[in-house]
């Protein structure tokens, strides 16, 4: 409902501006071939194709970044704690969100300098801008995807083969990227729910062979788990490994 109401008041604001125009004699959409043979369009195209990617930043942000593989880590983290709403789901995100600038910040500056500079200083065009931005998201995602999962999406859209991993096209490359973050966060939750497993199993048995059935084993064990982690400085050790864990 939001969706038609957001397109109706849309349409009625630009309904005006686009009659205005035609009266006119306005021509809204250009395209004209530069002498290196690509296109360049018109203004009021390029905001139109802007806005429009701006609408997909927070897929993007979820998909083509490290965003997924740290909320996952410690959405686990939070799991093999014992604690459902501590940190909360506000906390969390906002963890994984500037975790995120912190270990994508190269990316984001190759991608500022090397495309949307110079399409601002009006030294590129727009099509080549656009490349010129997700060349290091291309070179970001190429490192940290698997082979495998490569292979699996590029057989699955009808590719033999690629010459090298430049050749790699984002409609393979993102879905195998989200693949093996997938893999390699679930990883690395494991790895860190075994420490606190062996928490609850060691309170577990200490309970039943006191004949203290009736008492949750969870409420025992929170407060160990809670101490050791803060003993061994988790908080530290887990976001450091996962921004280790990237390859930039």
């Amino acid at each position: 409902m939001r969706k038609v109401l957001l397109t109706l008041f849309l349409a009625s604001f630009l309904m005006p501006e686009l009659a205005y125009a035609a009266d006119e004699g306005i021509t809204l959409v250009t395209s004209q071939e530069g002498a290196n043979g690509q296109a360049s369009y018109s203004i009021s195209l390029q905001i139109l194709l802007f806005m429009t990617m701006l609408s997909m930043l927070p897929a993007a942000l979820m998909t083509m970044t490290s965003f997924t593989r740290i909320v996952i880590v410690l959405g686990i983290l939070r799991q093999a704690l014992g604690m459902m709403q501590t940190p909360s789901n506000q906390i969390i995100i906002g963890i994984a969100l500037f975790t995120t600038f912190f270990i994508m910040s190269p990316v984001f500056e190759a991608a500022y300098q090397n495309g949307i500079e110079p399409y601002m200083e009006e030294s590129i065009e727009f099509d080549e801008a656009l490349l010129e931005t997700g060349i290091p998201f291309h070179g970001f995602m190429t490192n940290q995807a698997r082979d495998s999962d490569v292979a699996l999406f590029a057989e699955m859209a009808g590719y033999e083969s690629f010459e090298s991993v430049d050749e790699i096209p984002f409609r393979v490359l993102i879905p195998a990227y989200i693949t093996s973050e997938l893999k390699t966060a679930f990883q690395i939750g494991f790895l860190i729910f075994i420490p606190f497993l062996v928490i609850d199993l060691v309170v577990s048995s200490i309970l039943m062979s006191m004949g203290m059935m009736m008492l949750s084993p969870m409420l025992i064990s929170l407060p160990f788990k809670i101490m050791l982690f803060v003993l061994v400085d988790g908080w530290t050790l887990v976001m450091g490994t996962l921004a280790a864990s990237f390859f930039v």
